[in-house]
């Protein structure tokens, strides 16, 4: 009886340990709050997961017994605006890569809080080198492949790592989500065909949703007149549709449509397609996003680009390292992503492509917030993670120099105010 007794008081005890949030302040040589001006000699302070205290450390008091770390260079945790990790795997093997549904061209209803792993090695990888938050979720290759969601990288369950169950419904134009011998879509013009029919479809099952809502409030008088026109014509309350349920989600403003394309025709088709349909878009990848900055900028849509070190190869073969930079000066609001590639290594490092764009004509602060603030923007979560403000997520990341030379290291993670990763890398 008393061994039951000891197993159960050991496994309250591992479960009280696993929950509490540990209480951690961070020196750094220089801060960078992505809130204003760096801080010389820098403390920020975390308390119940969130930051309590941030400033000088000559005026920012450590409480008692916190544990304290310190580096050379303290960032705010890096923010992936778009990739698979969770759904990829360290292995790049079929066991392990789940990313991607390539039995039908239109699947909204396809959750990737269904296909995201926790225990994924490849998440400790990424996490390792600074990153926290990752709008991760279903790739790149289908006209509309799944739902992406924000995930912080930590927890056992996805229930602990998600911040944003539903971020965005990914689509794709362009010949990877072509279908060949003959299937459908086989061309751009099929592929734009297919998705505006799928949106009409759409506002007439919202339209049917909000007359049966209507009936349903009607004065009781009026409901035997509603039940006999019911009766006659097609049921104003329509089955229940999960593809049509996302898409007037979109319709609705609620989900933004993130379109990945790379040629400037596809991307001006995408800006036709969000003012007909008052839709809500962002591009990803855009490789030729730099050949139409005036019209990106006048449509009020925003740019995660495309990994800057991938292959330049097909659709991607004029891309350009300096399509940040040109992003930047035409006012357009960017992030860069890791994306998606079939290959070797699927998941790139944020950390090495930002420094690609910082040595192309970014500034040291524009390329960072491309990968924290501005990214966190973007995809909807800067009131809690990007930049390094007191209530805010304690989510940081430690380097041994600066971040973006290849002779630095990142040396710790903290996620909500737990050290999560200690590994120099």
């Amino acid at each position: 009886m008393n061994q039951f007794k000891s197993a159960a008081l050991l496994v309250a005890a591992i479960s009280f340990s696993s929950s509490c949030v540990a209480q951690v302040a961070i020196k750094g040589a220089i801060v960078y709050t992505m809130a204003g001006a760096a801080i010389r000699d820098g403390v920020v302070v975390i308390e119940n997961g969130k930051i309590s205290a941030i400033g000088p450390a000559s005026s920012t008091k450590i409480p008692d017994g916190f544990r304290v770390l310190s580096a050379a260079i303290v960032t705010p945790g890096l923010v992936d605006p778009r990739g698979t990790v969770g759904l990829t795997g360290l292995y790049n093997s079929p066991h392990d890569s789940d990313q991607i549904e390539h039995s039908t061209p239109m699947q909204p209803e396809l959750r990737a809080i269904d296909a995201y792993n926790p225990q994924e090695k490849l998440i400790e990888w990424v996490r390792s080198y600074g990153v926290t938050t990752v709008n991760t979720g279903h790739a790149p290759g289908e006209l509309i492949s799944g739902q992406t969601m924000v995930v912080k990288l930590r927890g056992n369950t996805v229930d602990q790592a998600v911040v944003v169950p539903a971020a965005m419904l990914a689509a794709t134009l362009g010949p990877s989500a072509e279908k060949g011998e003959g299937k459908s879509p086989g061309t751009r013009g099929k592929m734009f065909a297919m998705l505006r029919e799928e949106f009409v479809r759409a506002g007439e099952y919202r339209e049917k949703l909000r007359k049966a809502k209507i009936d349903e409030h009607k004065p009781s008088e009026d409901k035997a007149e509603a039940k006999s026109v019911k009766d006659k014509k097609e049921p104003a309350d329509p089955d229940r549709s999960l593809r049509q349920e996302m898409l007037v989600k979109v319709l609705d403003g609620e989900l933004p449509l993130l379109v990945n394309c790379n040629r400037a025709q596809d991307i001006a088709s995408v800006l036709r397609l969000a003012k007909e349909f008052n839709i809500h878009v962002i591009l990803e990848s855009a490789a030729e996003a730099y050949l139409l900055t005036n019209e990106i900028k006048a449509a009020g849509v925003s740019v995660i680009v495309h990994p800057l070190m991938q292959r330049a190869v097909g659709e991607t073969e004029n891309q350009s390292f300096e399509t940040p930079k040109k992003l930047a000066a035409s006012g357009i609001p960017f992030a860069i992503e890791t994306g998606y590639e079939g290959y070797v290594p699927k998941v790139r490092v944020l950390l090495f492509e930002a420094a690609i764009a910082a040595t192309n004509g970014l500034t040291f602060e524009q390329a960072l917030a491309s990968i924290t603030i501005d990214s966190a923007k973007i995809i909807g979560v800067s009131n809690r993670v990007g930049s390094l403000e007191v209530g805010k997520d304690g989510d940081v990341a430690l380097y041994d120099g600066d971040p973006f030379e290849y002779t630095s290291h990142c040396t710790g993670v903290v996620i909500d105010g737990n050290v999560v990763s200690e590994t120099k890398r």
